[in-house]
């Protein structure tokens, strides 16, 4: 998606922020475009406070002049705005692609809603083509990825499992390491969900379901607003 598609998104979502809100502000090329959008909006006096979802987002928004606090001094929010790496129809999604899975998904859910600006292509008719992110501690790294491995196969999934960055892991924000899954097609995501929270070591996985209220979604006729599936007649 081009610059130019992402700031419109960007731009479509900051119409549904007022001044006075408390935002979590995500992660991400796209997200990044609203962090440079806001701080215009900022700058001509609107009113807001963020709490960022990772150091990159809290550097952008610092140098932008985006007023940040943090989610202990501010655990309730209004909104807040995110990309996400595959939606289907009823809003669920997979993010963790840029590895700040965890951060964005405890402020998501500290906020009365939670509005995705993201590519058109995203959207699918079933999550799953994008590798599932797994957020996992360092310890027991080998255990628990065999656990995971055989919930998987319960579940009917023969999918192969990487460690992101292979022998230099990758590192989250919190310290953790983060276990890409590419099950190809999720035929239950919530049993998936369940099951790979029960597994000791899992911190939290790149799922997000029930969370996100509306998206919009830039490609090449515009811009698209979605609401959930079962929503579209309220």
């Amino acid at each position: 998606m081009s610059e130019e598609l992402k700031r419109k998104a960007a731009e479509a979502a900051l119409e549904e922020v007022t001044s006075g809100m408390r935002l979590g502000i995500g992660t991400g090329s796209t997200a990044e475009q609203f962090v440079r959008a806001l701080a215009e909006k900022v700058r001509e006096g609107f009113s807001v406070i963020g709490v960022p979802t990772s150091e990159r987002t809290a550097a952008l928004c610092t140098e932008l002049g985006v007023p940040l606090t943090t989610l202990e001094a501010c655990p309730e929010l209004d909104l807040t705005i995110d990309g996400a790496d595959e939606l289907d129809l009823q809003l669920r999604l997979i993010k963790g692609g840029g590895g700040a899975l965890l951060r964005e998904k405890i402020v998501a859910t500290a906020s009365l809603r939670m509005i995705v600006i993201a590519d058109a292509s995203k959207k699918v008719a079933r999550l799953g083509a994008f590798p599932l992110p797994v957020e996992v501690v360092p310890f027991g790294l080998g255990a628990t990825r065999n656990a995971i491995a055989r919930a998987l196969a319960d579940l009917g999934y023969d999918a192969p499992i990487l460690l992101r960055g292979g022998d230099t892991p990758f590192v989250t924000d919190g310290g953790h390491h983060i276990l890409d899954i590419d099950l190809r097609e999720i035929t239950d995501a919530d049993a998936l969900s369940r099951a790979l929270l029960d597994i000791p070591g899992v911190v939290d996985h790149g799922l997000f379901l029930g969370i996100a209220d509306v998206a919009y979604l830039a490609g090449a006729n515009g811009v698209e607003r979605l609401v959930p599936a079962a929503d579209e007649e309220n």
